[in-house]
């Protein structure tokens, strides 16, 4: 009898037919209820203050959880700073950060960001490094001391550096095993050229030569109240969050002048033809890609719906054809990369070798048709809500919304872009996706690099033009 009652609950549960009751009288039978109206992202309360040595603090009070979350974001100091005999030296520096202070060692910060239940950590990017903490809200000015400690006085332990740098080289030779690191490399070097938005993945000299001097020196250098930014948010008051702020950092002061700001990345290049070679490979990876536009540029905004349209989801057109049409791939990808000063267009899949000239071919196809058809209104649609939808589940929590503010503020964009961007989305016309696709999708402007076997996919690359091969 139990049995039978629980097998009665569980169809009962599933079963469809428990919902009709709650079904408008005027829904057609099986169908699909219409969608809710689209909800932007609150706009939020910011309050703004520089301090007197320049720094900029923005403080977004919200109720909540009782946690505050913090992200100190300093401008420049990301791999575009970094100088051709160090590319990716950023990364080392930002993950050097919390490995040992003037006061603790990696140890003893991890275990007092432990006890004020949160956590301190960097990440770094083209246009700049971030600092990231939080902690419970009674805990707000001790992890605020502890934030300002660790980002502005790193030790740089000797014993942590040679660490840092022999998992950063084990970690280069499994990532140059891979072809997706090659063809990466090799299109970011095609689209911007010497520019240092096309060289941010390390090499095993730039490894090798990290010091502790020249961690100490870059850091001074990078690290600058004028060149940062702090978002402060949670459950904590506006004044209180402030007077943290300047006990923390009011006294911090730069050192020498700052770094000439990152010159902007070229808006063309002559397209290149690139194979590296994979004996042997039983597929190939494939990049289509060429210059973009900075973060900040007037079609900043059709440009990222035509990249969601196109290639930037599992419904998006390239992945529909080469994957589900034509079974070419796993997943297929293509959109805009925007930093500060420039950016690229980039597309790319791994595909079975006998159909790797058949799917370049299906890549420019879709990029000619986006460029010169209307998209359809329900297609529009249902991406204008995908992108909608997407960006208010990731802004949820308080530590995403600062983490948001403090990128935007980054690539140059302002703090009100983050309530603005849902329904710019909105506004974006099929003329508008169709006009700058033309413009930024355009075949005859893309490098391709392919990384595979050149025995069985040189024959089918000659359509597109003589390739360089390499073993690179």
């Amino acid at each position: 009898m139990k049995k039978l009652m629980l097998t009665l609950a569980i169809s009962m549960m599933f079963a469809p037919a428990a919902y009709a009751a709650d079904a408008p009288a005027t829904a057609k039978a099986g169908a699909m209820p219409a969608y809710g109206k689209d909800k932007p992202i609150p706009t939020p309360k910011i309050v703004k203050k520089t301090l007197a040595n320049g720094m900029t603090v923005w403080v977004v009070p919200r109720q909540g959880l009782p946690r505050v979350d913090y992200v100190l974001a300093v401008r420049g100091a990301g791999y575009a700073a970094d100088d051709s005999a160090h590319p990716g030296f950023a990364s080392l520096l930002a993950g050097m950060i919390n490995e040992g202070s003037a006061r603790r060692d990696s140890r003893a910060i991890a275990e007092a960001a432990q006890g004020m239940g949160g956590s301190v950590a960097a990440g770094s990017y083209s246009d700049g490094i971030s600092v990231q903490a939080n902690a419970v809200a009674s805990q707000a000015g001790a992890m605020m001391s502890l934030l300002a400690e660790v980002a502005r006085t790193p030790s740089f332990p000797a014993k942590e550096v040679e660490l840092a740098k022999a998992n950063a080289l084990q970690a280069l030779r499994a990532a140059e095993a891979t072809p997706r690191f090659r063809a990466e490399r090799a299109i970011n070097a095609a689209v911007y050229g010497e520019h240092p938005y096309g060289h941010t993945q390390p090499t095993e000299s730039a490894i090798n030569s990290v010091t502790q001097e020249l961690l100490r020196t870059e850091h001074a250098k990078r690290f600058r109240p004028d060149r940062a930014l702090l978002v402060i948010t949670g459950r904590i008051g506006e004044a209180e969050a402030m007077k943290l702020a300047q006990a923390a950092f009011g006294d911090w002061k730069a050192e020498g002048p700052a770094l000439a700001e990152t010159a902007p990345a070229p808006r063309a290049a002559n397209p290149a033809r690139i194979l590296l070679q994979r004996a042997n490979s039983v597929q190939s990876t494939i990049r289509v890609g060429g210059p973009g536009i900075q973060a900040s540029a007037d079609e900043q905004v059709p440009l990222r719906l035509a990249s969601t349209i196109l290639g930037g989801g599992f419904s998006s057109r390239v992945n529909i054809n080469l994957r589900e049409q034509k079974g070419y791939t796993y997943g297929a990808s293509a959109g805009a990369r925007m930093n500060r000063v420039g950016g690229a267009i980039v597309g790319g899949a791994d595909v079975r070798n006998e159909v790797t000239g058949a799917a370049l071919t299906e890549y420019f196809n879709e990029y000619k048709r986006i460029g010169s058809e209307l998209v359809p209104a329900d297609e529009m649609t249902m991406n204008k809500r995908y992108v909608a939808g997407g960006y208010l589940i990731s802004n949820q929590l308080q530590g995403a919304v600062a983490n948001t503010l403090a990128q935007n503020w980054l690539i140059g964009l302002p703090p009100e872009f983050l309530g603005q961007y849902v329904p710019l989305i909105q506004k974006v016309t099929p003329q508008q996706v169709r006009e700058v696709s033309k413009k930024y999708f355009a075949p005859e402007a893309q490098s391709i690099v392919v990384v595979g076997d050149p025995a069985a996919v040189s024959e089918q690359l000659k359509p597109f033009g003589e390739f360089k091969v390499s073993e690179k």
